[in-house]
């Protein structure tokens, strides 16, 4: 008896990696604040990450106004990505209010 192929292992492609708040194993009494402590994780890992694009980009546009940059296409790069980060931030803040706001509205 012949084994099944595997289509995505024949074409060497690895399985994907667990994101880190997958990583950790939910509490068995049900506790809340452990599995709310790799969600906050990743919100401060996500703003950490916003202020270190930020802080590129200002690096960035400070170089080139001064004219020791070279290629004004990374300012240029590093600004959209400091730019779409700051969009997606304040878009999960948004739906955080509205969830927040709901669940107070729910209890009322």
């Amino acid at each position: 008896m012949s084994t099944p192929l595997d289509p995505v292992a024949a074409m060497s492609v690895g399985g994907l990696s667990p994101l880190s708040f997958e990583r950790a194993a939910p509490a068995a009494d049900g506790d809340a604040s452990a599995t709310a402590a790799p969600f906050a994780r990743s919100l401060s890992a996500a703003v950490e990450n916003l202020q270190q694009l930020q802080s590129t980009s200002n690096e960035l546009a400070v170089r080139a106004v001064t004219g020791d940059l070279d290629d004004i296409h990374q300012a240029t790069i590093a600004s959209a990505r400091a730019g779409v980060t700051l969009d997606l931030m304040v878009a999960v803040r948004d739906r955080g209010v509205a969830a927040f706001t709901e669940i107070m509205r729910m209890q009322a």
